[in-house]
């Protein structure tokens, strides 16, 4: 039975053994729909029939509900999925990210300008260009920012989940941001499903040393939800990542976010992540993180074995909550064999 709801609809992923449903946020309950056991499914449906999204949501929306509290808390028999995934195939699924991308204090801005051309790091010249050339106007292409690989589908994780810092890693820290959602119809054609809240963990020490490190030091799980929402603004999204050690808040900041915020378009970012005809193939998934404007490790922040990080931006849904795993194994030697 068809509910009504707002404009801007928030989508959970729920499992319960081997049962998975998509449920639309209600709070403080969760709606289940009707004939759905993923947002992928239920995108391509909308692709497929040339339909709305929000029209779709409603339409299978059913009165059929479960509370939300119990199932955030990791207290119910239904545990929160990532709010996107590629079901049958996590390796079809590609997540990437763009970088330098927030501009940052004003005061850091101007320090930037004074500074001889000669003087300025690789990092902070291509900051530079997207200050210039990242919001071009309609019908022109403006230049690349950075972009970088994170993995596939199997480095997702939802809400609860923990990040872990591997062996042979020297750090682990979070990243607060909002990343995209997309899927390619089977003509080629990039949609954009919707955007989540998104931890896009990183090893910060390890990237500090060198910046040629930076393609690494992403290649690690990063997170994402608890909610999917479809169609958000994004113009200007305030936001608070927090860091707790031990049930106490360690560390905290106000954030922002949104394109009022950002050196390159969303349009941008979008045409040099789809101009690659491999990132247009039929029926793959893209999670592509949008840029952080604030680290705690920037601000000298450690963190530790069981730390929480917290990510919130406002109209996002309930924040992503994950804590950090270290592993603290041996770092093993990979043995390759010939096959020859």
């Amino acid at each position: 039975m068809a509910t009504a709801m707002t404009a801007t609809p928030r989508l959970v992923q729920l499992q319960r053994g081997a049962e998975r449903r998509v449920a639309l946020v209600d709070e403080p309950t969760l709606r289940l729909l009707r004939d759905c056991d993923s947002v992928y499914s239920l995108a391509q449906s909308a692709i497929t029939a040339s339909r709305s999204l929000v029209a779709l949501i409603e339409e299978q929306t059913t009165r059929e509900a479960i509370g939300y509290d119990a199932v955030y808390r990791g207290e119910s028999e239904w545990r929160l999925l990532s709010p996107i995934d590629h079901p049958s195939e996590p390796s079809r699924l590609l997540v990437s990210g763009t970088g330098l991308t927030h501009l940052g204090s004003a005061k850091d801005r101007q320090a930037m300008h004074v500074v001889a051309e000669s003087e300025l790091t690789d990092s902070m010249k291509m900051f530079r260009w997207g200050v210039e050339g990242g919001r071009p106007a309609k019908g022109q292409i403006g230049i690349a920012p950075e972009w970088f690989y994170k993995g596939n589908g199997s480095i997702l994780r939802a809400h609860g989940e923990p990040l872990v810092t591997p062996p042979f890693a020297e750090d682990g820290g979070e990243e607060a941001e909002i990343a995209g959602v997309y899927i390619i119809a089977e003509d080629g054609q990039p949609w954009r499903v919707g955007m989540c809240n998104g931890n896009e963990f990183s090893d910060h020490r390890f990237e500090k040393r060198n910046y040629l490190n930076l393609a690494s030091s992403k290649i690690r799980t990063c997170a994402l939800g608890p909610e999917l929402v479809v169609d958000p603004r994004f113009d200007s999204v305030p936001g608070t990542v927090v860091i707790e050690r031990d049930g106490a808040t360690l560390w905290s900041k106000e954030i922002v976010t949104g394109e009022a915020n950002m050196c390159h378009s969303l349009r941008n970012v979008e045409q040099h992540h789809f101009k690659f005809e491999s990132h247009r193939r039929p029926g793959d998934v893209h999670v592509h993180y949008f840029g952080a404007c604030s680290l705690s490790f920037g601000e000298g922040v450690q963190l530790a074995n069981g730390d929480v990080m917290q990510v919130r931006f406002e109209g996002f849904g309930r924040p992503l909550r994950n804590p950090l795993l270290v592993d603290d194994s041996p770092n093993a030697v990979i043995a390759i064999h010939k096959l020859a």
